[in-house]
């Protein structure tokens, strides 16, 4: 929603000055500059990078409009889990785990959370781990690593897509002038012709930069900084995780571990500690609303 808040405001404060000055909105209408523009930027996108991460970028920026999913209730929802989960290995072993890593979607336990089963990066990174750890003969030290291991590949992965589109963003401002520069060509052969075509073509020339600064600073490059914390946020929901599953794996309680957990989860969306409690313990279903 604050996203196309934020575009409803970029294009309405542009075009309401340009018309406080008594601009001709007719002459920002240049479909020629704006095919040149988006289309080289389209191009230089295709030419820099393979087609998993051009898939990444379509993701991403249809998650912007979204917005994240990484809220309070999320992650009220995962902390019960993950407390259900070890409770039930404090109860019968930590082996008995190896029967929900290894078919998730027949565990008493995950099969109750349904949006996590259809996480298809949370759900093996959390099965994976468990399964190392029921094995026996590694150290909680170890099995911290390999998670540590595992964040640092998916963060790189998912920084990707935003390094390739904020490059997008850059070349922007450098498109914009290619087009004004054939803009101010095409003018230079009109010379002789009436001085308002000329106008007309100088004026088409300059609406390229203009359309370059413009997407650059006003919508690319604000998606790609929005698509940037997207990952960030991503990447906080595995650290909680992390820290919960090495606190149990190190010996701590269920209750201790899930308190680990949500000591790191970020302040903007952390649940008190009577409010997961009492969620924890009230067996709800679905987690509370923000």
């Amino acid at each position: 929603m604050f996203v196309i808040i934020g575009i409803v405001v970029v294009i309405g404060a542009i075009l309401g000055g340009y018309l406080m000055e008594h601009g001709n909105l007719k002459v920002l209408i240049q479909p020629a500059e704006l095919v040149i523009i988006g289309g080289a930027a389209m191009g230089t996108v295709l030419i820099a990078n393979p087609l998993h991460i051009l898939k990444q970028i379509v993701g991403g920026v249809m998650g912007v409009f979204k917005g994240s999913k990484y809220g309070k209730p999320q992650y009220m929802e995962n902390l019960k889990m993950l407390f259900e989960l070890f409770s039930r290995a404090r109860k019968e072993g930590l082996m008995a785990l190896e029967t929900d890593s290894d078919n998730p979607e027949q565990s008493p336990v995950f099969s109750k959370y349904p949006k996590f089963l259809k996480d298809h990066h949370a759900l093996p990174f959390v099965c994976d781990t468990i399964r190392m750890a029921a094995g026996g003969g590694i150290e909680p030290f170890d099995v911290d690593q390999m998670i540590e291991a595992d964040m640092e590949v998916h963060h790189h992965d998912a920084g990707q897509p935003v390094a390739a589109l904020s490059t997008m963003a850059d070349s922007l401002p450098g498109l914009g002038i290619v087009a004004a520069v054939l803009g101010v060509v095409i003018t230079m052969g009109a010379l002789g012709g009436p001085p308002e075509e000329i106008g007309h073509k100088v004026a088409a020339a300059l609406v390229g930069t203009f359309l370059g600064i413009l997407l650059c600073y006003g919508f690319i490059g604000p998606i790609a900084a929005n698509m940037a914390k997207a990952t960030e946020e991503e990447h906080a929901y595995y650290h909680v995780m992390r820290i919960v599953i090495v606190s149990f794996i190190k010996g701590s309680p269920p209750s201790i571990a899930v308190e680990y957990g949500r000591r790191a989860i970020p302040g903007n969306v952390r649940p008190s500690f009577q409010e997961l409690e009492k969620y924890i313990k009230g067996g709800g279903d679905a987690a509370p609303a923000k």
